[in-house]
């Protein structure tokens, strides 16, 4: 029988890399996007995972950081592959790397739906599909819920909140049969850190014990692990190459 996972954010970089590693486990993907400039790149990684794993695929269209954009996310796709969710990936995620005097409200109101709320909501719709069997739900959070970060106040915030939603929720469903674990990147090579000079990238992995900038293949192999953990609920994974210990 076959499995049917959604992932959000998963049109680029992180996102992008545990959609293709939830294809190669065998799952169906719902990949979510928000903005129209992102619907090709979207669309591409569906078609790559249906070429290479042969599952199935769709491209949703949601601001997640809205209940109804999530409800029909999770009715969509419910009609596409049925009323079997198996795997929730939470990935969604901005910021505005900002100094918190400057931000106004609807800055930080922003990056706590994105970050957290959005989350919720998917948690909410989507258990009803996952209750009374094998299933798990994995939320992405950061380093940066464990520790403080200089101009990241709201994202801090909202990242610890994820993974206090975790915890929470492996405890309430354990019972149901439903793991919920969180990745928590370190510093991982994206678009962002591209842009960064040679120099200032050196300088940022020097800080770093492993002594390099971590790759999104290294947070798609912890999903890969934590899907085919059976054992493991409740806990906050964290590659980041020894930069925060727990």
């Amino acid at each position: 029988m076959s499995k049917n996972a959604i992932i959000t954010g998963g049109s680029r970089g992180i996102g992008k890399a545990m959609a293709l590693k939830l294809g190669e486990l065998g799952y169906n993907v719902a990949i979510n996007y928000r903005s129209d400039s992102s619907k090709e790149k979207t669309e591409e990684i569906i078609e790559e995972i249906k070429t290479k794993y042969g599952v199935e695929g769709i491209a949703i269209q949601a601001d997640v950081s809205k209940f109804e954009d999530c409800k029909k996310l999770v009715e969509t796709v419910v009609d596409t592959f049925g009323d079997k969710i198996d795997a929730l990936v939470n990935n969604a995620g901005i910021t505005n790397n900002c100094n918190f005097i400057d931000l106004q409200p609807e800055d930080y109101e922003r990056v706590i739906n994105t970050n957290l709320v959005s989350m919720m909501h998917m948690c909410h719709l989507t258990l009803p599909y996952m209750v009374d069997r094998e299933t798990a739900i994995v939320c992405t959070a950061s380093v940066g819920g464990m520790t403080g970060v200089i101009n990241q106040a709201d994202y801090c915030a909202a990242k610890t909140g994820v993974i206090g939603l975790v915890r929470a929720l492996a405890l309430e469903f354990a019972g149901r049969k439903v793991r919920v674990n969180a990745i928590a990147p370190g510093m991982i090579m994206t678009d962002m850190l591209r842009g960064v000079n040679q120099d200032e990238l050196n300088a940022l992995a020097a800080t770093i014990p492993i002594g390099r900038i971590g790759d999104v293949s290294d947070i798609a192999g912890a999903l890969g692990y934590i899907l085919q953990a059976p054992y493991l609920t409740g806990q906050v994974i964290s590659p980041n190459g020894g930069f925060v210990l727990q």
